[in-house]
């Protein structure tokens, strides 16, 4: 089957540079892994860059047969270029062209990445989330708000913009840097002192739970996965640990709490929910990532290690779950 691997790695491919920048993209090295896997399933594969120059380049290396059926398939790996939602920009397109592809629909991104509305829906249905308020100059009112409390910024990942604040005093000041620097609402929730557990998912109409992954701060004074984590920076690594030590009853809990954080925010074929336990053993759901990295080394990855995958069998399961979704069958 012809697969095209759609990334974001040139950010000329625009008519202008308007708009906020998308700050994060697939490292090559991870693209690259997951090409291999995709032609040791079998598949011929095309590297092709989420821009404006994407259908033209579709539409020759995966041109529709004589029904108009889709003769190929895209693996979705573009975070988007600028401007808001990014990570609805290559499905949109994509829809619209008639052409199928991996991942969440526009819709699941743009809730998965709206921290706001994701933490609305996941209260209309009955999942708990961290007590919040919205804030544009941080003198609006906090209400019940618990302090210490986390702000951030309400559309960006990869913990830009992460700040911790134990005082009220502080707000004021995050919130003004927030919104300058993102050009975004910011998210002001209670911190969740406790355990961090990963919960990766895959699948669509019943979904694999694939085994807990958690976050091991050690004797860290400041228990939050920043950005520097994630990029490998921080003074100390951080240790994951999967499976994740957790009694039955407990894991049983986060794994339906992540299912139905999963169906809330309209995602598909795989995604990953973050989640904090208290000191009383209550479980609060952080937020969804509808296109977690695919990385050999990641936390998605491990768990699907963990579950028996190779990083090759995770790859084109993902394909095979996305084909299905489409067209009834996985992939003859």
């Amino acid at each position: 089957m012809r697969i095209a691997v759609v990334q974001n790695y040139d950010d000329t491919g625009v008519i202008n540079r308007f708009g906020q920048p998308c700050p994060e993209e697939y490292d090559r090295g991870t693209v690259e892994s997951v090409m291999a896997a995709l032609q040791e399933g079998g598949h011929e594969t095309l590297l092709c860059e989420g821009d404006k120059g994407l259908l033209a380049a579709l539409e020759r290396f995966m041109p529709p047969e004589p029904q108009a059926r889709p003769s190929g398939f895209v693996f979705n790996m573009a975070y988007g270029i600028q401007g808001e939602y990014r990570y609805t920009h290559v499905p949109a397109v994509l829809e619209m062209a008639g052409v199928p592809y991996t991942g969440s629909s526009p819709l699941g991104h743009g809730l998965a990445q709206d921290k706001v509305v994701a933490k609305r829906l996941l209260r209309d249905a009955g999942v708990p989330t961290p007590n919040f308020r919205v804030m544009r100059r941080g003198t609006e009112s906090t209400g019940d708000l618990q302090f210490p409390v986390v702000v951030k910024p309400r559309q960006e990942t990869m913990s830009l913009g992460l700040q911790l604040l134990h005082e009220p005093a502080e707000l004021r000041r995050a919130v003004e840097r927030t919104v300058t620097q993102y050009g975004q609402d910011a998210l002001v929730e209670e911190y969740i002192e406790g355990r961090e557990i990963y919960v990766a998912l895959l699948g669509n109409g019943e979904l694999d739970v694939l085994p807990l992954v958690e976050q091991d701060f050690g004797d860290r004074e400041t228990r939050l996965f920043t950005l520097e984590d994630k990029m490998h920076t921080a003074v100390t690594e951080l240790q994951t640990i999967c499976p994740a030590q957790i009694g039955s009853k407990l894991a049983t809990m986060l794994r339906d709490i992540s299912v139905a954080t999963f169906r809330a925010c309209q995602c598909r074929d795989y995604a990953r929910v973050d989640l904090r336990i208290d000191s009383s053993g209550q479980p609060f759901v952080l937020e969804i990532n509808s296109m977690p990295v695919l990385g050999t080394t990641t936390t998605y990855a491990l768990a699907a290690t963990t579950a028996g995958h190779s990083f090759s069998s995770l790859v084109n399961r993902i394909l095979d779950v996305a084909h299905r979704r489409y067209f009834g069958i996985g992939i003859p």
